[in-house]
C-alpha cells in the first residue's frame, strides 16, 4: 500500500512534552501494517456509534470495534462497548508492545479512519474504568494522520505528531488529566487508517 504524507515537517512538532507523549516510528514494518491494515478493514465487525457531545447526539465520524477480556466493558461519551475475543493479530500486536509499555493492557479500541472526512474531537479519555494517569498505547496502521494535543486551561500550548504507518504512541503521566487530542478532519485526499488503543480497564 502507498504510504501518503501531507506534513511539511518531520516528525514532531519542536517542544512536544516528553513527559505525557512518547512517539515510536517504524515498530511494524512496511509489510507487516500493509497485511494488519487489510486484516482489520476486511474483517472486524465495524460499528458506527452515536455518542453524547457537548449535551447532544451525534453519528461519529469514524467506525470502531472493541475487543479485551471478558467483563472489561467500557462506556463513553453516552455510548458503551462489550468486548469482542482477541484476534490472533491484535494477541500478536500486544504481545509486541507491552514490553516496551511495561504493562499488560486488557482491551483495545479500533477506529478506522475511511478518509480525511473521518476524525475525532477534542476530547481527553479520563473515562473513571481507565483510572488515574492512564497509560495507553496507540498503534496506526495505514494513512499518515496528524495527532494533535492542546493544553486544557491554555490552548495556545497546542502540539502534533505524525502518527505513521507502523508506529506506536505511548500517551502518559498527566496526558488525559491535563491535555485534549484529537484527529480533526482533512480536506487534503487521504487514504485508510486503522487505528488501535491498548488500555487496562480498572473494574
Amino acid at each position: 500500500m502507498q504510504q501518503l504524507s501531507f506534513f511539511a515537517d518531520e516528525g514532531q512538532s519542536a517542544g512536544l512534552p516528553k513527559e505525557v507523549l512518547d512517539y515510536r516510528p517504524g515498530l511494524f514494518n512496511e509489510k507487516e501494517s500493509s497485511q494488519y491494515l487489510e486484516t482489520f478493514i476486511s474483517t472486524v465487525p465495524w460499528e458506527q456509534k452515536v455518542i453524547t457531545l457537548y449535551d447532544k447526539q451525534v453519528v461519529t465520524p469514524r467506525l470502531t470495534a472493541w475487543f479485551g477480556d471478558i467483563n472489561k466493558n467500557y462506556a463513553y461519551s453516552g455510548s458503551s462497548f462489550h468486548p469482542l475475543p482477541w484476534t490472533e493479530e491484535l494477541l500478536e500486536i500486544k504481545a509486541r508492545i507491552e514490553p516496551i509499555a511495561g504493562t499488560q493492557f486488557n482491551s483495545v479500541l479500533l477506529n478506522y479512519y475511511r478518509d480525511g472526512n473521518d476524525s475525532v474531537a477534542w476530547h481527553s479519555d479520563n473515562e473513571r474504568e481507565l483510572g488515574q494517569q492512564p497509560l495507553i498505547a496507540s498503534v496506526s496502521f495505514g494513512q499518515v494522520r496528524k495527532f494533535d494535543i492542546r493544553h486544557k486551561q491554555d490552548h495556545k500550548r497546542q502540539y502534533s505528531v505524525k502518527l505513521e504507518n507502523g508506529s506506536l504512541l505511548l500517551m502518559k503521566g498527566e496526558l488525559q488529566q491535563n491535555w485534549e487530542h484529537r484527529i480533526a478532519k482533512s480536506t487534503l485526499p487521504m487514504q485508510a487508517r486503522v487505528n488501535l488503543t491498548f488500555r487496562i480497564i480498572k473494574r
